[in-house]
C-alpha cells in the first residue's frame, strides 16, 4: 500500500526559521492529494522532507507502514518530478528515461520494455533518440514525467512541474497527469502555487500558509465553504471580494451595513452572526454571486446595491466588472452580453445566500 503519512512534521532553518511547522497530513492510497499556496508557505519543503532531499528537524514520515525518517532518498520507492525537468543534456530521451533503471543495473529487456510503455503512455516514441535540446518544454517535461513512471514507485511526487510551460500547454500538460493518475492508480503528492491546477486536479488539496496547513479538503468544499479569510482570497479566480462593515438590526432583521451600501443577510446566518450585533465584521462575496439588475428579474430590494463601474474587462465568454461603492472596489463576473457603460452607476444585486462572514480581528469564518 502507498500511504503517507505526516505526523507533527516540523522543518526549522538556521535563524530559529520555521519553514514547516507541525503539519500533520494522511495521504490515501491512489489518492491525488494536491499542496497549495503561495510562495514560501512550506509546500516544495514538505514534499522535499517526503522525497528524502530534506532533513526533518522534529516529527515522523510514514510510506506505506515505514518509518523513513532516516530512510535515503534512493531508498524511499519513490519518484520525483521537478519544476526545471533536470534532464542530461547530452543523452537521449531514451537514456534519461532508463537511467535510473541502469543504475539498478536491471536486465536490458526489462529496461527497454518499461521505457517503451512509458513513452507509448505520454506519446513520446517517436522522440527517444533526440536530445533534450531538440525538445519543446512540454515534450521535455513528458520525459520528465516518463523517467519517473519507468521506476514503477510507491508514490510520485510532483514539485510545480508546470510552471515553466506557456498557458496552453499547462492546460495540456495537468490534464495528461490527471489521465496519468487515473491509467497509473499510484499515490501522486503534486505542489503547485496555481490554485487552478489545484482545484482541477486534486481528489483533495491542502491549503498552506506560514508553514501551516490552513484547510484540507474536497477542491469544491475549501471553495464553498473556506475556513478563514486566506482560504478564501486564495482559492478562487478572481479572488472573493472582501469588505468591512457593520452587523445591525432594522425592524428585527440582521443587514450589513458597508457605510455606503446595505444589504440583508438571510435568516439561515442569523444565529451565527448575532453575537456580532454592532461589531465590525469582514463581508466576502465570490464575483460571480454578483449580478446586473438588468438581467435577474424580481431581485429582493434589500439585496440591490447602486455602485459605480469603474472598468469593463471583456474576457470572451464572460465580462468582469470592476465596480466601487464609494469605500470599497470589487469585481463581478457577469455573462459576455452584459455592457454595462464605464464611470456610470449601475444597479447590481448580491446573491446573499452564497456570502461569507469573517471575523476582523482573527480572520476567521464566522458563517
Amino acid at each position: 500500500m502507498a500511504q503517507v503519512s505526516l505526523r507533527n512534521v516540523c522543518k526549522t532553518f538556521p535563524g530559529n526559521v520555521n519553514a514547516v511547522n507541525k503539519v500533520n497530513l494522511g495521504i490515501e492510497n491512489k489518492e491525488f492529494m494536491v499542496l497549495v499556496g503561495p510562495s514560501g508557505c512550506g509546500k516544495s519543503t514538505t514534499l522535499r522532507m517526503i522525497a528524502g532531499l530534506e532533513d526533518i528537524s522534529s516529527g515522523d514520515i510514514f510510506i506505506g507502514d515505514k518509518r523513513v525518517n532516516e530512510v535515503p532518498a534512493k531508498d524511499r520507492d519513490i519518484a520525483m518530478v521537478f519544476q526545471n525537468y533536470a534532464l542530461y543534456p547530452h543523452m537521449t530521451v531514451e537514456e534519461n528515461m532508463s537511467f535510473g533503471l541502469r543504475l539498478r543495473h536491471l536486465p536490458k529487456h526489462e529496461i527497454r520494455q518499461r521505457v517503451n510503455e512509458a513513452a507509448e503512455i505520454l506519446g513520446i516514441k517517436r522522440l527517444l533518440n533526440r536530445k533534450p535540446r531538440e525538445l519543446s518544454g512540454g515534450e521535455r517535461q513528458r520525459v520528465a514525467v516518463g523517467r519517473a513512471i519507468v521506476r514503477k514507485p510507491m508514490v510520485f511526487l510532483f514539485d510545480e512541474p508546470l510552471s515553466n510551460l506557456d498557458a496552453k500547454m499547462r492546460v495540456q500538460m495537468r490534464t495528461e497527469i490527471h489521465k496519468l493518475h487515473i491509467r497509473l492508480q499510484t499515490t501522486i503528492i503534486y505542489v503547485t502555487h496555481d490554485q487552478v491546477e489545484a482545484m482541477t486536479m486534486g481528489d483533495r488539496i491542502a491549503v498552506m500558509k506560514d508553514g501551516v496547513i490552513s484547510q484540507l479538503g474536497d477542491p469544491i468544499d475549501v471553495y464553498d465553504h473556506p475556513k478563514n479569510k486566506f482560504v478564501a482570497s486564495f482559492i478562487g479566480s478572481p479572488p472573493m471580494n472582501f469588505m468591512v462593515g457593520k452587523i445591525i438590526k432594522k425592524e428585527g432583521k440582521l443587514y450589513f451595513d458597508e457605510g455606503k451600501i446595505c444589504v440583508k443577510l438571510v435568516e439561515d446566518m442569523h444565529k451565527k452572526i448575532a453575537n456580532y450585533l454592532d461589531r465590525e465584521v469582514i463581508f466576502g462575496i465570490r464575483s460571480e454571486d454578483i449580478y446586473d439588475k438588468l438581467f435577474v428579474s424580481q431581485a429582493p430590494p434589500e439585496n440591490i446595491v447602486r455602485v459605480n463601474c469603474e472598468v469593463f474587462e471583456p474576457m470572451g465568454s464572460e465580462v468582469y466588472l470592476y465596480l466601487n461603492t464609494g469605500k470599497h472596489t470589487f469585481i463581478a463576473r457577469v455573462s459576455a452580453h452584459d455592457r454595462p457603460k464605464v464611470n456610470q452607476e449601475m444597479d447590481v444585486v448580491f446573491d446573499m445566500s452564497k456570502v461569507h462572514f469573517f471575523d476582523k480581528n482573527t480572520e476567521e469564518t464566522i458563517c
